[in-house]
This record gives structure tokens, sequence and C-alpha cells, in this order.
């Protein structure tokens, strides 16, 4: 392909930044990663990543791009036990969505294939790939301190970094910048410095706190593939369970709206009790733990808004959670990040000036979608402050009878498991024989004023 530019610079390591870095290889000479931590040789938990101890779902367009820029990672991944629901059988899995409950037997063959490896398996892979890209370098131990530019402020030409072994300073040039550094990044600070205007943020508080716990079962005891019972209006509370490698499941049980999540595994059963099947719960409870519960908080869902500045510095860009924090349990960050790569290898085969421009808007696409999808789902719930515009409340409510559909319809769930997952767009919905068959499913339903779905529609739920 054709070069773009002599070296290009990524801050941070994270799953962002490493499918940057990929892309980069392809069109500049010289690549380096910089990263804070000493990165680990072995698929392990590492400080700069805390949420890898937590629970973790790939959506079906993450795998999709992952097979994309490293052929053979997926079978890789499943050879490394990481497991799979590839037979679209809805027995497999016991998931909830305001109230409703996906459809439990039948089979499609255009649901979505999950696949399921644990964060620390998951992160190695694509590390190791991108280490092995003769052109790529990592700069490990450094921290990012601040940009470099032209006299004019017009572009920035580079980083200066800190080892963090000697608190020593070095500045790398570079003809492109991109931030991963996650959601604490300093971009806005840096650029303050410079003399632009940090980004205006769009943010939707939902006090998110959850509890995990890693646990092993013997095989075949839970047979089901994933559990997810999310929110609802009147019960801010949730759990899931997903399989990983070597018969572990990561246990997760959380709250939102500032109520406070369980404390210890004791606490996270009697979320299980609630929500999941005796069956189900009782397998829990004779489980090995693995670790400790270990706590998370997200205070909200925060999107910094790169692409409405009126001016920004060439040769800069944002990518990740750098960009867009969502809430996490709908398992957007990641797909979010692979989408922005493909943005980037886009953006860089036309070529033509203007990358950061052209990049961002481009990128803010992507990033809407997942924002529209997130934002408005916590937003159903009456615990969740926050401004419902009308359209938002037209959306949720014409996505009532899409739900109602897919407790059982297989053909319904699927297409809606492949709209969350980013596979399709949401338009797919409104195809003539899906519409048939929402309408069909709203006939068969008995009419019941007390049930869950009608108090979440009178409150503008989806």
């Amino acid at each position: 392909m054709e070069q773009r530019g002599n070296h290009a610079v990524v801050l941070g390591a994270s799953m962002g930044g490493l499918l940057a870095a990929r892309v980069l290889a392809d069109f500049y000479n010289k690549v380096t990663v910089v990263e804070r931590d000493i990165l680990p040789a072995d698929p392990v938990n590492r400080r700069g990543v805390p949420q890898g101890r937590l629970i973790h779902a790939c959506l079906a367009r993450l795998t999709q791009v992952l097979d994309e820029l490293f052929p053979g990672i997926r079978a890789d991944l499943l050879s490394q036990g990481a497991s799979t629901w590839d037979d679209g059988d809805f027995a497999k899995l016991d998931w909830s969505f305001a109230g409703h409950r996906l459809v439990r037997s039948g089979r499609s063959a255009d649901a979505p294939q999950i696949l399921s490896p644990s964060r620390p398996i998951l992160e190695w892979n694509v590390r190791q790939r991108v280490q092995a890209m003769p052109n790529v370098t990592f700069r490990e131990g450094h921290d990012v301190v601040g940009l470099t530019a032209t006299p004019d402020r017009r572009r920035v030409t580079g980083v200066r970094l800190v080892d963090r072994t000697c608190d020593q300073e070095t500045t790398v040039v570079a003809d492109l910048v991109i931030d991963a550094t996650g959601r604490g990044s300093r971009t806005p600070l840096f650029l303050e410095q410079l003399g632009y205007q940090r980004p205006i943020e769009d943010e939707v508080k939902v006090q998110l706190a959850y509890a995990c716990q890693l646990v092993r079962i013997p095989p075949g005891v839970i047979k089901e593939h994933m559990i997810a019972h999310f929110p609802k209006p009147g019960r801010p509370r949730m759990l899931a369970i997903i399989g990983y490698e070597n018969n572990t499941y990561m246990v997760g049980a959380g709250t939102m709206a500032g109520v406070e999540p369980p404390r210890d595994y004791d606490e996270i059963l009697s979320y299980a009790a609630e929500l999941a099947s005796p069956r189900v719960t009782e397998a829990l409870r004779a489980a090995e733990l693995v670790d400790e519960v270990v706590h998370h908080r997200v205070p909200s869902n925060r999107w910094r808004r790169y692409d409405k500045m009126r001016r920004s510095p060439d040769g800069l860009l944002v990518v990740g959670d750098a960009v867009c924090s969502f809430n996490p349990i709908y398992g957007q960050g990641m797909t979010v990040a692979a989408l922005e790569a493909t943005v980037l290898r886009d953006c860089l085969r036309r070529g033509g000036p203007g990358l950061t421009r052209r990049f961002t808007r481009l990128a803010a696409k992507k990033v809407r979608v997942a924002w529209q999808t997130a934002v408005a789902s916590d937003l159903t719930l009456p615990e969740v402050p926050g401004v419902r515009p009308l359209t938002m409340r037209i959306s949720n409510a014409c996505l009532e009878p899409v739900f109602v559909a897919a407790e059982s319809d297989p053909a319904v769930a699927a297409q809606f498991m492949r709209v969350t997952a980013m596979v399709d767009p949401a338009v797919r919905l409104l195809r003539p024989a899906m519409l048939l068959r929402i309408a069909r499913a709203q006939r068969r339903r008995p009419v019941d004023e007390s049930a869950e779905p009608r108090i979440a529609l009178r409150t503008g739920a989806a």
C-alpha cells in the first residue's frame, strides 16, 4: 500500500491502540506504541486494564473486524479454549431486556455468532500479532506528558515522554499521533496548552457499580453459553454469566442509578437467586472460586466531541474510550474501537489532506450509533437522570413491539441481536418480512395491562 508518512506514534497499548497500530503499520514506515505499563509476556491481567478482571463480551462485529485485521485469530482463540455460540440455538441463551425475555427455543441460521474469550486471552492474542509486525515497536514504561507542534501550532509533530524508571524526558517526532489512552486521556489538556479549546462533552450519568467473580464449574452443568438480565424500570439491577476458557465462568452482578452493588460472592448469589434459574443458582453455589471478587464503578456515558471542534491541529487523532466511554453493560467499547480502526484504514487508503478532520467526522458516525443505543437504553430507567427527547421516546416506543416479538420468534430475536451486535443497521428491523413477523407476534400475545412491558411503554421505555 502507498505510504502516508515515515513515523506514527500510538499512545496506549489498549485494544483501541493495538488495532490502530495494526492499521498504521500498512501505511507508515515505522509505528511506535507508547505504554506506561511493562507489558506481560503471558495472557494475564495488567494494571493498565483494570476492567480486564471484569466480565466481558465480544460483539459479533468486533470478531468480524478482528478476523479482517488478523486472519485466523478466531480459530486461534477457539483452539485456546474460548467458548462460542455459533449454532443459533436459543436454548443456550438466557437474556432479558427491559423486562422482555428473549425466546428460549428454536434456532435461526441468521443469528450472529458469539465468541467469548476472556479479556486477557483476547488482548494477548491481539498484542502478540501486533508485536510480531516488523515495523512496529513498543516503548513500555513511559508516561505521556505533552505534545509538540509546529511554531504556528497548526500541526502536532510528536510527543513528550517521561521514562518511569529514571524520570528522564524525551521527545519522539512523528508524522501522526493517535491517542488511545482511555477514559483518562489528557488530550483535552494538551490541546489547551497548544492554544485550542477543549472539546465539549456529552454526558449521561448512570452511576453503574458492579461486582465480578471468576468461578470454575464442571462442563455441562450450565447449559447456557451466556446469561444476561439487564436492568428494567423499577429494578436497576442486573446479572450476567459468560463461559470462558478451561471451564471458567465470569459472574457479574451490578446496579445503576447509585444503588449499592453486591459486596461479596454471597450477595452476588442473592442476585442470581432473583434473576437466574434455580439450576444455575445451585451451580454457582457449588462453583470453585477463582481469585477474589472485583468491584468497578462507571459514573457516566461520556462522549468528547472532537467532531464538533471548530479548530483542531492536524496530525492528531483520538480513538476508543479517549473519545467515548460507554456504559459497559452493552459491550460496545472494544467494538467501537475496532470500527474506528476500519475508518482509519479507509481514510488512509483514500489519502489526501485533512486526515484529522476526515477521520474525526467519519468515526463520529460509528460512535453515534453506539451512543444512541446505550443512552436510549439507560434512559428507559426512570431512576437514571437525563433529558429524554421526543425522538428518543418515539424510538423506544417503536422498539416495544420488537421486544414483544423477540420473546417468541427466533427470526425476530436473531435480527434484533444482529442490530445490537452492530452487524446490521437498525433499519433491517423495518423490512416487510420482519414487520409482518412483528405484527403477528402482537396478535398472538395476550393483553395484560399489569405486565411489565405495558408499564415500560407508558414510561417511554424500550
